[in-house]
This record gives structure tokens, sequence and C-alpha cells, in this order.
């Protein structure tokens, strides 16, 4: 038996309209800016969620440190909720966990959030906890493999978490595109899978990754003294193209698969622009990637919680055979790209 995705869940904070947030909050800082109401308008987002709105508390001028106490108070009972209704899902208590994995690269407390969700779910005193830490949009992917790779060796389900408050990181509004991207974009949200060594919807296969450090600089996550800053180039969607379809081709190569015989696209919807990219490079037809833009238009890019969503979406709403294949593709600072092939059971 191998290491299969029993269940996936989703906690979200309270959904912010992005008409409303362009309208009440970001026109008037960006002094009535067209081409930044362009931006909002061509995201790709009609709603995100967020534990802290603009709309309540402008937080862009806040120091890291209050931002931190934010997190921290957030941060547990989000994932409190995501992790515990998974393992309901899956038919699962608290006590049958051996190992829980959070993956976050929006906040940092000591004891981490890793050891506070191990207390408020009542793991059992054995259970092993690991930390993945400022990887960005695609940690999920690794994280994922790590997991799948623990519950091969001991045979016990294990959770992962993917929790994201990028809403405590909002900055200073300015005119730089990038900056006017992020905002545009993010979203909260806390994503929870139940991996188990008995059956479940999707069996993780095998992960592969591609780094372009030539690109590095394309895309960062800066800690300032005003939270974390995105910066975003927009030649991200170009250098993405560049490796896409080797980087998938190889994958599946070496599983005696083609583009043509994958089921179902996980693919992390980093924006508009680079759902099109993947769309061309790998000749997919237009519905393919229909998950990703539905959670793109309802969520927003939610960092590294985003690829479990649509893999969710997919899951709901993408008719499966056993045997089908199914790619979980995700990308971020590097510039990085993720590969995961996964089984439907």
């Amino acid at each position: 038996m191998t290491a299969h995705i029993a269940a996936i869940s989703t906690a979200l904070p309270r959904p912010i309209e992005q008409n409303v947030l362009w309208d009440q909050h970001f026109r008037t800082l960006l002094g009535e800016s067209r081409a930044a109401g362009r931006i909002f308008a061509a995201a790709g987002v009609e709603r995100r969620h967020a534990v802290i709105s603009p709309l309540d508390l402008d937080l862009s001028e806040s120091t890291t440190g209050e931002r931190m106490r934010l997190y921290d108070a957030y941060a547990r009972p989000l994932g409190h909720e995501a992790v515990s209704t998974a393992l309901t899902e899956a038919g699962l208590e608290a006590a049958d966990v051996g190992q829980l994995t959070v993956v976050s690269c929006t906040g940092y407390t000591a004891p981490g959030l890793d050891v506070q969700l191990a207390a408020s779910l009542e793991l059992a005193g054995d259970a092993q906890r690991l930390l993945v830490g400022h990887m960005g949009c695609y940690a999920a992917l690794p994280a994922m493999a790590t997991v799948a790779g623990y519950v091969n060796a001991h045979r016990r389900p294990a959770v992962m978490l993917c929790l994201e408050l990028t809403s405590l990181h909002v900055q200073p509004s300015t005119r730089d595109v990038g900056q006017i991207v992020s905002h545009a974009l993010f979203g909260d949200a806390a994503t929870a899978i139940v991996v188990s060594p008995g059956p479940g919807a999707l069996e993780v296969v095998a992960t592969s990754a591609v780094t372009d450090p030539a690109t590095a600089d394309h895309m960062t996550w800066t800690v300032t003294d005003h939270g974390f800053r995105m910066s975003l180039s927009p030649q991200v969607p170009e250098v993405l193209g560049k490796h896409v379809r080797q980087a998938v081709e190889r994958l599946l190569t070496e599983h005696g698969l083609t583009v043509p015989d994958v089921r179902g696209w996980a693919v992390h919807p980093g924006g508009p622009r680079i759902l099109d990219t993947v769309g061309h490079e790998l000749g997919l037809p237009p519905d393919a990637l229909a998950p990703s833009r539905h959670v793109l238009r309802h969520n927003g890019n939610c960092s590294s919680a985003t690829v479990l969503m649509v893999l969710d979406e997919l899951l709901r709403t993408t008719p499966l055979r056993p045997g089908d294949p199914v790619v979980a593709m995700a990308f971020g600072p590097g510039l990085t790209l993720y590969v995961t092939l996964l089984s439907a059971r």
C-alpha cells in the first residue's frame, strides 16, 4: 500500500468582494489610477478572504511585530478548523495522526503553529511535527512529498496544513506595478490534507522540480520593518513558459505517460497570464484549467494553500476513473517549478 490523499478541507475567513476592495480602499490610495484599476479588473479575482480586511483596518504602516502578533492570534483557530474537518472527512481521530506538517510563509512564532495545533487538536504525544517556511506558493508540493514519504515509511496517517495570511502583509500603496498586482491577487486560506496508507481519492506517485537561479530576482518575499514585501516581475509567465513543458514531460516519461494521458490538471493560479502560459505550452484544451480559474476567481492567490484548493475543486468537478493520472503544479521564488504526479483511486 502507498500514500493516498484521503481528505482535503479548507477553512476561510470573511470574504471581500474585489470591486468593493478597489472602490472603497485602493482606488483612493492609488490616486484614481486607471492603470491600477485595470490591473484589479484583470486579475481574474471576484472575491477573496482576509482575517484583516483593509476596509476594517489598514495595516500598511503596521510594524512586522504587530503583524506577527495578529498572525499568532488568527492562525491557530483557522488551522484547527481546517485540520479537524479534514480528519472527520477521512474518518480519523487526532490520536491516529503520526505526523503533522505545517506550511506557511506569512508568519512566524515560537513555539510554532505546529506546536499550537498539536496541543489544540490533542495529537498523540509521540506525533512528529515539521514546519516548512518561506518557500512560497509552491511549498505544498515538496511538503506533500515529504508527508507521503513519512506515511510510506511508518504506515501511519499524517496531516499537512498549508496556512497563509497574506492580508497581514499589505504594503504602503505605491505606483509600482508588481505591488499593485500583489494587492489585487492575494487572499487568506488554510487548507489541510490527510495522507493515509489506506484507501484515498488520489495516490501520491512522484514529485519533481526545476529551479532557474538566473531569474531569482523575478519573485521575492522580503522581510521588512513593515511586514513581508512581495516583488513580482511581469516576466514570470515568460520564464515559466520556458521550463513548464520540459518539467512536466520529464516526470510523465519516467512513468510511461504523455501530456494527453493526464485526466486532471491542478495548476497553481498565480494569475491569469500564468494559467494562459501553462495551457499554451502544454497544448491543453480550454476547460482543462477550469478548477484553477474557479479557485482564482473565488479565493484569489492564497500562496501555498492554493494548489490544494485547486486539487479539491478538481476532485469535485472532474470525473476520474481508477488509474487516471492527475498532475499538480505550482510555482514560486527561485524561480522554482514543482510538479507532482498523482493517480486516481
